[in-house]
């Protein structure tokens, strides 16, 4: 069975996160997504420190399917550089992990 991962991306909306989102499941390039709204975020962009709302996509997929999933991500996010990270599951419960395996293929 191939590693399951957690990839974090901050989006300027739940909307656009929505829309995305939806389309990497429907093409099982993620099993799920969790939209959480409300996340502050405080970085430095091209010489500025910005403070932005954002809401932020917890999505669950696998290493099989992760580069697939990146590109596609990057081709439809709005940002110009979106945070992408992607962040291994060294433990969970069989039948969810089962279950993302199934899901996530790429």
């Amino acid at each position: 069975m191939t590693e399951a991962l957690v990839v974090l991306c901050a989006f300027p909306d739940a909307e656009k996160a929505r829309q995305i989102g939806t389309h990497l499941v429907e093409r099982q390039y993620a099993g799920c997504i969790n939209i959480i709204p409300g996340v502050e975020s405080i970085y430095q962009w091209r010489g500025e420190l910005c403070q932005d709302r954002e809401v932020m996509a917890v999505i669950k997929t696998t290493r099989q399917a992760f580069a697939v999933m990146s590109r596609e991500l990057a081709a439809l996010h709005p940002y110009d550089e979106p945070e992408i990270i992607a962040m291994p599951v060294v433990d969970g419960s069989a039948g969810y992990l089962a279950w993302l395996h199934d899901r996530a293929r790429g």
